[in-house]
């Protein structure tokens, strides 16, 4: 059993919690809304912030909005980084590991990494892709940047929240990873919207379509989970369209500094960006579908 400091307790936080505390471990819990009821109830440790997390935690786990929030989780008042201090004079703990499971910017990513190795401890990125009900099944994709020995201290660990689980590369690569992720979502919401509006527009029952598109080629998780969403009109988030944009927008920021043109990635985020201007910026990303349905007047049927 290990002490597991876990800070951010939202829609992804909060199962992948539970699920470390499932499985064996100690957990010391903070997030900005508060810690649920239903873990401390399973024995989970609230704490009153992130300093009081890193000092009983041996692996600090970050999952928390934004590249933003993640500073200030580790460096700013009552953080991560003064948890870790042993003295005055900023030792670190030694064989802690930092793990941020957030999806924020690669190029922050490396420069966080630096400033807490400094310290003497290792630090993981390590974002997630699955969504809701992947961490609420332990089944999360687990896309790993930092050195070989610090992921193989926390796979154990790891394999309570996923299944697919890669070391990618070093530091930064975890999150470059996830932001490739992004834009292969981001285009197939866009293509399966597509596809079930043209088969509703043109007289077809949409469910029957998709039903028979999921024993072809054309069948993908997307098709399955948010083809379904589509049709049945059910766009409570499991991952907020305002977050997609933020992962779409380190897509589209990286991209200029590398000099590369990601065309359909841009036309993605022109969608998530009316979805936001009708007042969706909370609704579930497969909800893309509703800035198409508007471009065609036309609604898919349920």
């Amino acid at each position: 059993m290990s002490n597991i400091g876990f800070i951010g307790l939202g829609i992804m936080g909060k199962p992948m919690a539970l699920n470390l505390i499932k499985g064996g471990h100690r957990l010391f819990l903070h997030s900005r809304s508060g810690v649920p009821q239903e873990l401390t109830a399973a024995g989970g440790n609230a704490c009153a912030n992130a300093k009081e997390v890193a000092q009983n935690g041996d692996i600090v786990i970050i999952m928390v909005p934004d590249t933003p929030d993640v500073e200030k989780v580790l460096f700013g008042a009552n953080s991560v980084i003064e948890g870790l201090a042993a003295s005055p004079a900023g030792k670190a703990v030694a064989g802690k590991i930092v793990v941020d499971m957030s999806s924020i910017s690669p190029i922050e990513t490396k420069e966080y990494a630096k400033r807490i190795n400094e310290l003497g401890v290792d630090y993981l990125d390590a974002p997630v892709s699955g969504g809701e009900i992947g961490a609420k099944n332990a089944a999360l994709t687990i896309m790993v940047g930092g050195p070989q020995a610090a992921f193989d201290k926390a796979k154990a660990v790891f394999e309570l929240m996923g299944k697919n689980i890669t070391l990618v590369g070093g530091n930064g690569d975890g999150q470059t990873c996830k932001v490739a992720n992004q834009i292969i979502v981001a285009l197939n919401i866009e293509a399966v919207g597509e596809a079930l509006l043209f088969a509703s527009k043109a007289g077809a029952d949409p469910a029957k379509v998709r039903q028979a598109l999921m024993g072809g080629f054309a069948a993908s998780r997307i098709l399955e989970v948010h083809g379904e969403r589509m049709i049945k009109r059910t766009f409570d988030p499991g991952f907020r369209i305002e977050l997609h944009q933020k992962d779409l927008g380190l897509a589209l920021s990286g991209a200029r500094a590398l000099g590369v043109s990601l065309p359909n990635t841009s036309t993605a985020q022109q969608l998530f960006n009316a979805c936001g201007a009708n007042g969706g910026s909370k609704w579930d990303h497969s909800a893309m579908v509703k800035a198409l349905e508007k471009l065609a007047n036309h609604e898919i049927a349920k």
